[in-house]
């Protein structure tokens, strides 16, 4: 082959490596910016599970406290009701008591 094809082939060869290496490299871009889309797409997925999970977790939280809060409502309102009873049950003897306790004391200053 004469020296000037050899050079032209070579030349052509060149172009073609040149092609091949460039294409590589957009192809290697693009697929870097897809993974890079797709890792975003991934984090946001599980940043959106995670901040689902923290809202049933809050609610759970606040379901917990308010079915304690009612608890506590209740003891206290049954403790309320047995201290208005038990003073009621001793009004008589404290009625009775505070009298007698007054005749005493009327009698004494007589």
């Amino acid at each position: 082959m004469p020296r000037p094809e050899v050079l032209e082939r070579i030349k052509q060869a060149e172009q073609e490596a040149d092609e091949i290496v460039e294409a590589a490299g957009q192809e290697a871009d693009e697929i870097l910016t897809d993974a890079r889309e797709r890792a975003d797409e991934i984090l946001a997925e599980a940043e959106a599970e995670a901040d689902e999970r923290a809202d049933e977790r809050l609610a759970d939280a606040r379901d917990e406290i308010e079915a304690r809060r009612e608890e506590i409502l209740a003891e206290g309102e049954r403790e309320r009701e047995e201290l208005t009873e038990r003073a009621e049950d001793r009004t008589d003897e404290t009625i009775a008591y505070v009298v007698e306790r007054f005749e005493e004391a009327v009698h004494a200053q007589t």
